[in-house]
């Protein structure tokens, strides 16, 4: 069946099931995306892709947040750390993120404020511990994130906190895979839909890639197992001619998704049009925030000067994320650019397909 050892998985006796399975219903070629970042690192850790049939190939998508902010955006969070009064608050990844002429890293290193936190009330109580500077939490990220950004900025404007601000680039995942389903030239059959998001949305927002394309989409959970699942179920409706929205991941989806957790995205922010690394600008696929809350952007407030945004030649990060090729297709990947020297977001994040690729198909 494969050169991969089965027993390596928790279950080997459902883990060889599965693949059976895929063997057996899977068309002869046949194109599944999965668009988490989490999905693509657990496929290339557990050699998911060697256990696949010749003809299904198995294609990462968007899935990556840090990966799929744009240019112009990186562009305008390091401009924002360069005014004198502002300390910059955020996670690990972007400080590596190249933006046109530099990095969040590099201005550290010339002394600009650049503080690592590991959520967005470490920034709060940073705003507080340092009243004479002006903090700002750079919010990215997919369903997953927004909801405790949303109660971070809550809790800014309980607090009467007037030296705390946000750079708003959260992202929902609906918009940018009907961009992706919809282009003709990418031939996606099916979708594997991610798990984390889909504990905040539930299902339904995916309806109508199943409805209005006849896509089928399994939203699965990460360990190897549950991919293996995810993929199984997907191949049984391209089987069998259906296209349904099914979870496989019951223990961590609901139906309704996460009510409150919507509940407080709706309250502080609004749907916008969003511009996307590879994909350009997606109605409907961002969040900016409501007029009540609008004294929090970062942007609004400082109101920085951005210098022009420059590609990087050779660069194929925006055709990764959109699954039109692969990091051994891009003539910087293990060449100019790896993790030590990233040229492109998608070698910096761990949930990076560039850095999958790495780490695991080199």
């Amino acid at each position: 069946m494969t050169g991969l050892d089965l027993n390596a998985f928790k279950d080997p006796a459902l883990a060889r099931g599965l693949v059976e399975s895929i063997q057996k219903l899977a068309p002869a070629s046949v194109r599944l995306m999965e668009v988490c970042g989490t999905h693509t690192q657990a496929i290339g850790r557990y050699g998911i892709r060697s256990l696949m049939p010749e003809g299904v190939q198995l294609l990462s998508g968007p899935g990556c947040p840090v990966c799929v902010t744009a240019n112009r955006d990186i562009d305008t969070i390091i401009a924002l750390a360069r005014i004198p009064e502002v300390a910059i608050t955020t996670f690990g990844d972007m400080t590596r993120v190249p933006g046109s002429t530099s990095s969040l890293l590099a201005e550290a290193a010339t002394g600009r404020t650049v503080e690592v936190v590991y959520s967005p009330l470490d920034a709060i109580s940073f705003a507080q511990n340092n009243p004479d500077r002006q903090v700002v939490f750079v919010g990215v990220g997919f369903e997953t994130t927004t909801p405790v950004v949303a109660a971070s900025i809550k809790r800014a404007a309980a607090l009467g906190l007037e030296n705390f601000s946000v750079f708003v680039a959260h992202k929902n995942m609906p918009g940018a895979l009907e961009a992706i389903v919809a282009d003709p030239a990418l031939k996606v059959d099916a979708l594997i839909l991610p798990g984390h998001v889909s504990t905040i949305i539930g299902p339904e927002p995916y309806r109508f890639l199943a409805q209005n394309y006849g896509i089928p989409g399994v939203i699965t959970g990460f360990e190897p197992v549950d991919v293996l699942q995810g993929i199984a179920m997907l191949v049984r409706q391209l089987h069998e001619g259906r296209a349904e929205i099914e979870i496989a991941y019951a223990r961590g989806v609901m139906e309704e998704g996460n009510p409150a957790a919507r509940a407080i995205i709706d309250e502080v922010f609004e749907i916008c049009d969003a511009d996307w690394r590879g994909l350009g600008v997606i109605p409907s696929s961002g969040y900016r925030l409501r007029p009540a809350y609008a004294h929090f952007d970062a942007v609004a407030r400082f109101q920085p000067e951005v210098e022009p945004t420059l590609d990087h030649a050779g660069c194929r990060c925006g055709d990764i994320l959109r699954g039109s090729i692969t990091p051994h297709d891009c003539p910087l990947f293990d060449k100019v650019c790896t993790p030590e020297n990233p040229v492109g977001p998608c070698m910096v994040s761990n949930e990076g397909t560039c850095a999958a690729y790495y780490r695991y198909y080199r």
